[in-house]
């Protein structure tokens, strides 16, 4: 059975360094996503969100694994895309207004088809809230600029800001979305070894 680590296969994407902003092309890639708003620490739509993600992600990672392909692989981390209708809200740090797209990154081989048979297969065994709200949908960001940030959500904003620095110091401009990949359980782990990927997509 061949088996695959994506986090190693894509390490440019999903292993920058902490100590230094990095340019990066990201190539476009297909992604389970939900939208939403409201702040993620406290909006059941966002729990729901995740909750939906992960358990069509497993069930597309064991179809890939029992199917005709028989690969084994780890399933890719949480990812969201932020922003705010009024930007200044955004920076201003007022959560309950951000909007927001959860989503998890999916490999090559995994097909609509393929989605749409986990789609049924986990509506039928728990049919969890956001299942409804979900899409499979490639999604292209390009040229970005990205860092590994270690501690708590809350101290992200100097990383935030040396990411921004350095777009501007290459006489770009930001573009798109906030985007941050979350690679800690942050069940277990201790907030202040959280890992976390700032990402800005510039031009």
């Amino acid at each position: 059975m061949e088996k695959i680590d994506f986090r190693k296969e894509l390490k440019q994407l999903y292993q920058p360094s902490a100590k230094e902003v990095v340019e990066l092309d990201v190539p476009p890639m297909n992604f389970l996503m939900v939208d939403g708003e409201g702040d993620p620490n406290t909006a059941q739509a966002y729990s729901d969100a995740i909750e939906a993600l992960f358990s069509v992600a497993y069930t597309l990672k064991f179809m890939v694994k029992k199917g005709d392909m028989v690969i084994d692989y780890a399933v890719l981390p949480l990812e969201s895309l932020w922003w705010a209708e009024d930007m200044a809200v955004f920076a201003s740090g007022d959560k309950s207004r951000w909007k927001w797209t959860a989503m998890i990154m999916q490999p090559s081989f995994v097909t609509l088809e393929l989605v749409e048979r986990a789609l049924e297969e986990v509506k039928t065994r728990k049919n969890p809230a956001a299942l409804a709200k979900m899409r499979f949908e490639l999604f292209s960001e390009g040229r970005s600029a990205q860092i590994m940030h270690i501690g708590p959500f809350s101290e992200e904003g100097p990383t935030i800001e040396k990411v921004h620095r350095f777009i501007e110091a290459g006489n770009c401009r930001l573009r798109g979305k906030h985007h941050e990949i979350y690679l800690s359980d942050i069940r277990r782990a201790d907030p202040s070894k959280w890992k976390t990927i700032i990402r800005q997509p510039m031009q």
